[in-house]
């Protein structure tokens, strides 16, 4: 299934679907972040996904780190919410999704790095190097978040 992802573009179709969806910001001993090109899109993003019926926010992130990382994860902090109904993800199944994001810090607990069939490659990339990967802006602006050190989370 491939995506593609809309920001305040007009010709966006129209959302059939509202997800709430959690990602991490995992850093490793020397503050490189930890991204995923994904396999949907080929772009670079943080670890994330839906969150289940089960899940609560903080658990979601913690299963989809592991589930497309290999990681486990211990939740540290919050980065934001990240609402913007100018964001709009379509699926080639047919799904068009508005996405309700709440992105948490991460520290690693146990695992090890493993490529799932939702990535293309995984790596820990210095904050430097980020501007130079492919990525959507919704993904650089928590990453930019993470980056500013906020006193408070981001509402958006």
């Amino acid at each position: 299934m491939t995506r593609t992802e809309y920001y305040n573009d007009p010709s966006a179709p129209k959302p059939n679907s509202l997800v709430v969806a959690a990602s991490a910001v995992v850093t490793d001993d020397n503050g490189r972040i930890l991204l995923q090109r994904r396999t949907d899109s080929g772009l670079w993003a943080l670890p994330g996904g839906g969150m289940d019926i089960a899940d609560s926010l903080p658990g979601a992130a913690v299963r989809e780190v592991e589930e497309e990382t290999g990681l486990g994860v211990e939740i540290t902090g919050l980065v934001g919410t990240y609402t913007d109904p100018r964001h709009i993800i379509a699926y080639s199944n047919g799904e068009v999704r508005r996405q309700f994001n709440v992105c948490f810090t991460a520290r690693i607990v146990g695992g090890s790095l493993a490529i799932s069939e939702e990535s293309l490659e995984l790596r820990f990339v210095a904050p430097g190097e980020i501007d130079a990967l492919p990525m959507h802006r919704t993904q650089r602006l928590r990453i930019q978040h993470f980056l500013e050190h906020r006193p408070t989370p981001y509402l958006g």
